[in-house]
């Protein structure tokens, strides 16, 4: 992944971009939702970040918390997952379907991602929730995540980079999407 920087430094930046032009709806959305949370929050933008090892250079550079974000669903399509686990970790879907009692774990559609979490692959993180207005995905933390003092999340796109307090999470960002979530051991 390229970081944009300007004059060979890094940019990272407080809060929202001043010039939304190019800028998705969604993702302002994202920075509307955080502001009148009064969440603060460091913004990197870069080039798509597809996969975790696109992610570890702004996520570095962020100093936060690298999460790998799984939108997951049961075998027949009903009930729906959003797993923030810590990237070094390695996602066994026997052990988390045992610890919600599911039969069988898959990784949801894409389609399925659009329609709940109004975003697409590469684009999930738990900012995504603030678009499950009926409350269809569940959230899951992994216990890990909660142990460390900073998050980062994509903005609802996966050209920027967001870090915030893990508080902040937990008590404002959460609650207001309208989810809980349940804390699994991975």
């Amino acid at each position: 992944m390229q970081v944009k920087k300007v004059n060979n430094k890094i940019s990272i930046l407080q809060g929202r971009p001043e010039d939304i032009s190019g800028r998705t709806e969604n993702e302002i959305k994202t920075y509307d939702f955080l502001d009148s949370l009064g969440v603060s929050y460091l913004r990197i933008d870069h080039d798509p970040a597809m996969t975790m090892s696109d992610c570890e250079e702004a996520d570095k550079l962020l100093e936060a918390q690298i999460c790998k974000n799984l939108f997951l669903c049961n075998r027949q399509q009903t009930e729906f997952y959003l797993l923030m686990i810590d990237s070094i970790k390695k996602f066994m879907t026997s052990v988390l379907s045992k610890q919600l009692d599911v039969s069988r774990l898959s990784f949801g559609s894409a389609e399925n991602m659009k329609k709940y979490l109004g975003v697409t692959p590469g684009s999930v993180s738990v900012l995504g929730l603030i678009n499950d207005t009926e409350g269809k995905v569940r959230l899951l933390l992994d216990s890990d995540i909660l142990n460390s003092e900073y998050i980062g999340a994509h903005p609802c796109v996966n050209t920027s980079s967001l870090k915030f307090r893990t508080e902040d999470l937990i008590s404002k960002i959460i609650p207001a999407t309208g989810h809980t979530f349940e804390t699994v051991s991975i």
